[in-house]
Parts: structure tokens; sequence; C-alpha cells
């Protein structure tokens, strides 16, 4: 149900994550989201914090806005991203070093790279017992944002085969069955989320592409069980609100995981099963690369592209934004076509400005395109000449 972007063409958005500003030092660390909003201190710095990243992307003139994932912690490379979830479901307990086996999507294991950080300082519970929905509070997450904005706040949540995958199963003890546990417990959140009124919900990270991209095709770990998966988390949503797929090729501490960014057109086929309105695609990075092939196999969805890279400081011009949507409007209609980022701009990336500044080029580099299909352009503040400081002392 196109509940967001109906009515829109060429909306614009970012995918999640926003870098923290520097005041912001409190943690939620395990503790539940509604215990934790008690706390004096850690309301005010968190209400504050999501108050500045509405105020930004609304200067920016995004169409769509997000919490920029205000609830994860300060850590190294955003493993909360990952942690948050199993730390607060019922059937997790304790916690311990996550130890990869077999690599996990070209991390170097030896000291001596910044990756290896990563593997490092994963702490993550066991599975311990049956899965239920525990604590998540998406709703309450949702409504602390959604009443700062009349935008429509889009909320995302980790897919469950990366929870699965992420801990020690002792209950379970078959990866099928622990990722099929997570799905209908996080259905059962996403719906009481659905149900409060948030219009957009985006499942980060099936790992579809990826598996696709290394040609992994187990019993488990194949693309089809992955479509399976992502459509049994989701089932019923699309009735409600609109339902995004995202997938990008990971950026933990603003890192690329590939020596030479994988195509998604093996893929393909297996992302136009899933049960979804919009999927993103990480295009900005790539040049590009996919999008004739995205528009010719993604036919009854919108394509929702990346047009500023998450893993660079360097803030790309509204004029090579405008081309890339250019290049992308070849092969997808306009009214099926969405810009973002390439996935999110925190997780220890970049700083507020460079992130501000991204945002700021999406809309500038979409009017440009707007104005010259002559529709109606985004207004953005952040580009108003009369409020420059520089031209006011002339």
């Amino acid at each position: 149900m196109y509940t967001a972007t109906a009515g829109v063409v060429l909306p614009t958005t970012i995918i999640g994550s926003l870098p923290r500003p520097g005041w912001y030092t409190q943690n939620l660390g395990s503790r539940d989201f509604r215990e934790a909003m008690v706390d004096r201190v850690y309301r005010e710095q968190y209400l504050d914090a999501v108050s500045v990243y509405m105020r930004d992307q609304e200067v920016a003139g995004l169409d769509i806005v997000t919490d920029g994932d205000c609830r994860f912690d300060a850590d190294v490379a955003g493993h909360n991203w990952f942690s948050y979830a199993p730390l607060r479901m019922d059937g997790f307990a304790g916690a311990r070093p996550y130890q990869v086996k077999g690599g996990l999507a070209g991390i170097p294991h030896k000291p001596g790279h910044i990756l290896h950080d990563v593997l490092e300082t994963r702490v993550m519970p066991d599975l311990v017992g049956p899965v239920g929905r525990g604590k998540l509070r998406y709703s309450a997450i949702w409504k602390a944002a959604q009443r700062q904005t009349k935008k429509a706040v889009k909320f995302g949540s980790i897919t469950p085969e990366l929870i699965a995958m992420a801990v020690r199963d002792l209950h379970y003890k078959d990866l099928r069955k622990a990722i099929l546990a997570i799905s209908d417990a996080l259905n059962a959140e996403l719906h009481e989320l659905a149900d409060a009124g948030c219009k957009v919900i985006q499942m980060e990270e099936p790992q579809i592409h990826l598996l696709a991209a290394k040609g992994l095709n187990d019993a488990v770990l194949n693309a089809d069980f992955m479509v399976e998966v992502f459509n049994n988390t989701v089932r019923g949503l699309r009735a409600k609100t609109e339902v995004w797929c995202h997938t990008c090729w990971g950026n933990p501490a603003a890192q690329r995981l590939f020596a030479t960014q994988p195509s998604y057109a093996p893929a393909l086929e297996a992302l136009n099963r899933v049960d979804a309105d919009v999927i993103t695609f990480e295009s900005c990075s790539s040049g590009g690369m996919d999008l004739e092939a995205i528009g010719k196999r993604i036919r009854d969805k919108k394509v929702c592209i990346g047009v500023v890279d998450h893993h660079t400081l360097q803030v790309e011009t509204p004029e090579q934004v405008a081309a890339l949507v250019r290049k992308a409007l070849e092969h997808i209609p306009a009214e099926h076509l969405v810009l973002a980022s390439d996935c999110g701009m925190g997780r220890e990336g970049m700083s507020r400005r460079h992130a501000f500044y991204k945002m700021v080029s999406i809309v500038l580099g979409t009017n440009l395109v707007r104005r010259e299909l002559k529709l109606p352009e985004a207004h953005c503040l952040a580009g108003e000449p009369g409020y420059s400081m520089i031209e006011a002392e002339k």
C-alpha cells in the first residue's frame, strides 16, 4: 500500500541512520526503551537528538524522514544495529563475543585493519529458549519521532536471518527454525507498529542479494528461502502500510566490504518476488551500473536508488545527483522512482555536517530534474540564497 510515496513524483528520503550529535552521550545499553525514557537525562538527550534529525531532514527538504536510528548506541562500527533486537526479544540471554566462522562478507580476521575492530567488539546474547517479541518497543520509538513532524517517518527493522546468524543457537539448534521463529516474532511487532499509524516500514538487509553475489545455495542460505523469510516477516503488512525492502553492500564504520562492488543482477529475479512496495538499491557507489537490469526486472514495485554515497565524505553536487537520476529515468518510469542515500550515514561513519549536505544535494539534484520534467519542486530551506550570512553582510 503506497501510504507515503503516493502522489509524489520522484520522492526523496534517506535510508535510515544519521551521525550522532556530539552532545548525545547517553546510551540505551540493554535497557527497555520505555524504562530508559523515565531517566530524565536519557529522555532529554534522546528526544533532542530525534528533534535535530527531524529538523535537518526538513531543512534539507526530504519528503520522507527517519528518526536517524536514534535508539542505537554509539559503539564501534554501529554494532548495536545487530544487537538491539536480540538484547530485548524473548528467548535470548547472556552476552558473549560473536565468533565468526568462515569469514563475514570479506571482513579481515587479522589485526591491522579497521574492520578487525568490528569482529573484536561484537558481543551478542545466546538463543536459549522460544523466541518472542519481548520489549522491542518499535511503536513507542516511532511515536517519539512521528509526533515531532507532519512528514511520514520511515521506521527500519533488522531482518530475522541476520539476528539468527549472529548468535549461538542453544535452543532450536537448527538455523532454519531459528530464523522462522524470529520472523514470526518480528511480524507481530511490525503489525503493532503499522496499527499505531506508521506509514512506512523498511526491512533492512535481507540476505538475498549477498547470497546471490557470493554464489551460496545451501539448504538454508539460499535466495529462495530468504524470499520466503522476508515475505513471512511482512505478511499482512502491505494491507496496512508501505513496505520497503532495503538492500546495500554493507558499511560498518563507513567501510566497503568488497574490493569490487558486486552486481545486483543475479538477485533481481528473487528480489522481484519479495512482498514489498519499494526495493532500495545501492547505486551511487557503483555509478548506477545495474540500473538497466533493475529497470527491466523490477516492474510491479517502486525502485529507490541511492544518489549519494554513504562511504565517502565528498559531498556529491546537485548536478552529479541529477545526472544519476536522469540515468535512472532512462530505465525506470518517474512514477516508480524514489531517491535516497545508498545506505545509512551513521554507524560511526561521517560528521553531521557531511550527512546534512548530502541530504541537501539529494533534494537540490532531484529538483533540477523535477524542473526539467515540469514537476513540483521540494522546498529546500538550506538552499535559499536569501538566508546566506555572507550575502546578509554585503
